[in-house]
């Protein structure tokens, strides 16, 4: 499996912009083929980031998402509604059995 982490913070008053673009990527990517689970939420600590957490079954599954025009638009978005660069790290990972 490949987890995906990301964030990205909106400059002042593009906000509600920003998240609309980010709703709409995530929405769009739990449709496509491989995508476990996608989700976007706003930071507690920082209210104008928000925070990226994703599940890809494996690498080409990824990939193929990173080349869908989404990924574009959701990137356009971020240029200009973001007041500075995202962050983007993926990891690959084993599912561990039940620690408690």
């Amino acid at each position: 499996m490949i987890i995906v982490t990301g964030s990205v913070t909106a400059k002042p008053g593009s906000f509600e912009a920003l998240l609309d673009a980010a709703q709409a990527h995530v929405h769009r990517s739990r449709t496509e083929d491989g995508c476990i689970s996608h989700a976007v939420r706003i930071d507690s600590e920082e209210p104008m980031k928000l925070v990226f957490f994703e599940e890809w079954r494996d690498v080409a599954a990824l990939q193929a998402h990173f080349a869908t025009p989404g990924v574009q638009e959701l990137l356009a978005a971020f240029r200009e509604h973001s007041s500075a660069s995202e962050k983007i790290t993926a990891y690959e990972a084993t599912k561990l059995p039940p620690l408690v």
